[in-house]
């Protein structure tokens, strides 16, 4: 079996910054994606930034210039570096990966969700 588990969620000032981390572990043998969501409030999951194949990033327009999703393989943890936030950014943030175990099956996990809420 395998798992993801974020953390790195708070309350930030508006303009601060936050690193939420996401932690893959079980029987591992890759990760093939691994993308960002969140959810604020009332509306729908959506994506924020996203990982797929090698180092090869995308984001979301709103958070493009303000937030860097990298990840160390090595430790199977990705991580989303925010910065400027913005009470918009006030959600659930959860990630959700593409995980190939050792004996060959791939899984689409999510984790928890880690709360992310910025005062203004």
């Amino acid at each position: 079996q395998v798992q993801l588990v974020e953390s790195g969620g708070g309350l930030v000032h508006a303009g601060g910054s936050l690193r939420l981390s996401c932690v893959a572990s079980g029987s591992i043998s890759s990760i093939d994606g691994l993308g960002w969501y969140r959810q604020a409030p009332g509306k729908q999951r959506k994506w924020v930034a996203r990982m797929k194949g090698g180092s090869s990033v995308e984001y979301e327009d709103s958070v493009k210039g303000r937030f860097t999703m990298s990840m160390e393989r090595a430790k199977n943890t990705a991580f989303l570096q925010m910065n400027s936030l913005e009470p918009e950014d006030t959600a659930v943030y959860s990630c959700n990966a593409q995980i190939r175990s050792t004996d060959n099956w791939t899984y689409n996990k999510w984790g928890q969700g880690t709360q992310v809420t910025v005062s203004s």
